[in-house]
């Protein structure tokens, strides 16, 4: 008896329900406007339905949908760089945050995570995308395969962003 191959939409909803809060922090990330994260998130879960058409089970489901993410993200960095906007964080974000028993905590919770993804943001795309996909417990030889770097380069650029952002919070600025 043959195997039956999941459907596009099968493959999608599997990617969805497995790695879809990792692709929203990953638009987080990238995106401090609330509007264009929308955007880009919706942008990341298009380009990963329509890439489950070609998908044949070469890689890892998890290599694939951050690879579709990188090339993605990647993609809206360089448009929004070219345009030269920057967009800070909102006070909705903020709100977002309520719900807590310790307002105060929260909101400095919420600050210090607006730092380091600011931090973030502020690092070349590349480096940014290792910084992410380390941060989502993704080890060196996945992070190779998903950007395409050597595992050698990946634990290079983490150590040198690790480095940097951590001289950055202990000067108290993201930039």
């Amino acid at each position: 008896m043959s195997r039956m191959t999941p459907s596009q939409d099968d493959r999608y909803r599997q990617a969805t329900a497995q790695f879809g809060a990792a692709l929203e922090r990953l638009a987080r990330a990238f995106e401090a406007d609330p509007d264009l994260r929308l955007d880009l998130l919706q942008d990341i879960h298009l380009a990963l339905w329509r890439s489950f058409a070609g998908y044949e089970d070469r890689c890892a489901l998890r290599t694939w949908v951050y690879r579709v993410a990188h090339n993605v993200t990647a993609s809206h960095v360089a448009a929004r760089r070219r345009v030269h906007f920057a967009a800070a964080a909102s006070l909705d974000e903020l709100a977002e945050a309520a719900g807590d028993d310790d307002p105060e905590r929260s909101v400095g919770d919420q600050q210090a995570l607006d730092r380091l993804l600011a931090a973030i943001r502020a690092l070349k795309p590349p480096d940014a995308q290792v910084m992410l996909l380390y941060l989502e417990d993704i080890d060196a030889a996945g992070i190779s395969d998903i950007t395409g770097l050597s595992p050698g380069a990946v634990a290079t650029r983490i150590s040198r962003a690790k480095a940097l952002l951590a001289r950055r919070f202990q000067t108290g600025g993201a930039r």
